[in-house]
């Protein structure tokens, strides 16, 4: 009996020996994760990491050219789903919304007199056609899109209105923004002054024979008359053509098309929140593109960029506390995604914290705008150091824009932030034949995935409220 309870006693006091570490070990809650820390490891992982650069090769050989509402989309979608879903996002879905799709059809544009010449141009999204034997008439050509508006009206009856503007190479792309009101209103501005077609010089600092597509938009009070892009080099011929002082005739021929009710889809993937997971940080790119070429830079991109980003902070051992969403949007170039959006998604727009939306290539990023009144948040301290080694600093102004896809809940009051890019490249191949996955430079993309990553993270993983930052202070009572 002494035998046994010596035997008992002897187990319990090794069974005591053997718990006591592991219950001293366990007892202490494991240290929070320092924030500052964790956002510069995963830009250091960003800067070589290849998935990024992975996407875009991905999407641009599997899927090439997507214009919203072609059957290319349907394709585009599918990827979209499948390449969220095999790097493990969670709730990954395709939100359908209807738009009215627009297709060019065959183009031509030739100087009939003095001298012969075939011209390159490309139809602006959402152009009329002209009548199937073409328009045949005289130019008259402006050197800036200010002399047209300053015609009389009925100067260009009869009229081909050509606006031979060049656009301002600038790093922040200004000079995209000070030029493009003559591809979007330039057609109704000529209508109004009785033009029977316009056209407009590429918005475009290249210097090559591709045209430049975009979008126009029809006034409701002026005619619609068939409007499209010449490339640089075939503007500045016309242009001398015309100082030469004899009459230049141009024959144009259009065919393009229009459906309503086409579909289109924005694709959607998410890492829930560890702690707070209906509130949202919400991140993309759009996943539709132009015609002529592959979509890399526009938007291929900006889709790699945000979902690289929040692929790495998916891989952190614990989640951030909030939830992170990345969306590709399937309708940006003709402004239909950000609305459907925006309507499918009101009812939370109280709980979605920020957003941001990349679309300006993959050349370096130089700046980082923040919401109003977020440049010293306790939350957002450890920024500065983080982004301080990829040459970004924090600009004082406050963003107010973070893309077109986010235009509308930034009217509804939804916090935006916006990293500027070098775009002193971008607008030679953006919208042309020559937006190929060759444009993008692996580095570059690294360091955006790199800025991307160290600051959704932050802000994920904080209690950050850039409303109330933004709020002016309340009065003060006598």
């Amino acid at each position: 009996m002494i035998r046994r309870f010596s035997a008992r006693l002897l187990a319990s006091f090794l069974a005591a020996a053997l718990a006591g570490p592991a219950l001293a070990k366990t007892s202490k809650p494991a240290p929070a994760p320092d924030p500052g820390a964790t956002a510069a490891a995963l830009r250091d992982k960003a800067l070589a990491d290849p998935t990024a650069y992975a996407i875009v090769s991905s999407l641009t050989t599997e899927v090439g050219a997507r214009m919203a509402g072609s059957p290319v989309a349907a394709r585009a979608r599918d990827w979209g789903l499948a390449k969220l879903k095999a790097l493990g996002f969670q709730n990954v879905h395709a939100e359908p919304f209807t738009i009215t799709a627009w297709a060019r059809g065959p183009e031509s544009a030739e100087v009939i007199a003095p001298y012969p010449h075939t011209l390159a141009i490309l139809g602006l999204g959402r152009s009329v056609s002209t009548p199937p034997e073409g328009i045949e008439a005289e130019v008259v050509l402006f050197h800036a899109y200010a002399e047209m508006l300053a015609a009389a009206p009925g100067s260009l009856a009869g009229k081909i209105a050509v606006v031979d503007q060049p656009m301002t190479r600038t790093q922040d792309g200004s000079g995209y923004g000070a030029a493009v009101v003559a591809r979007t209103r330039g057609a109704s501005e000529a209508a109004r002054r009785g033009a029977v077609a316009y056209l407009v010089r590429s918005i475009s600092t290249s210097d090559s024979r591709l045209p430049h597509a975009g979008a126009m938009r029809y006034a409701g009070d002026a005619p619609q008359i068939p409007a499209a892009a010449l490339s640089v080099p075939d503007a500045e011929l016309l242009d001398r053509m015309a100082a030469m002082g004899q009459p230049v005739r141009l024959k144009l021929v259009m065919t393009e098309t229009t459906t309503p009710g086409a579909s289109a889809w924005n694709v959607s993937g998410e890492i829930p929140g560890s702690e707070n997971p209906d509130e949202v940080v919400v991140i993309g790119g759009h996943l539709d593109s132009w015609d002529p070429g592959e979509g890399a830079i526009d938007d291929g991109a900006g889709v790699a960029i945000t979902t690289a980003a929040a692929k790495l902070i998916m891989g952190l051992p614990r989640h951030p506390r909030r939830t992170v969403r990345v969306v590709m949007f399937g309708a940006e170039e003709m402004d239909f995604s950000g609305p459907a959006y925006a309507e499918a998604h009101k009812d939370e727009t109280a709980r979605i914290v920020a957003t941001g939306e990349s679309d300006v290539g993959a050349d370096a990023i130089w700046s980082l705008q923040l919401p109003a009144g977020a440049v010293d948040a306790p939350a957002l301290k450890p920024l500065a150091s983080v982004l301080a080694p990829l040459k970004i600093f924090i600009a004082n102004e406050p963003a107010r824009f973070s893309g077109s896809d986010f235009a509308e809940l930034s009217q509804a009051g939804v916090p935006a932030f916006a990293y500027r890019q070098d775009a002193s490249r971008y607008f030679d191949w953006h919208h042309s034949a020559d937006d190929t996955l060759d444009k993008v430079d692996p580095v570059s993309i690294r360091q955006n995935v790199a800025a991307w990553a160290a600051l959704v993270y932050l802000i994920a993983d904080s209690d950050i409220d850039f409303r109330a930052l933004a709020a002016p202070p309340a009065p003060e009572h006598p």
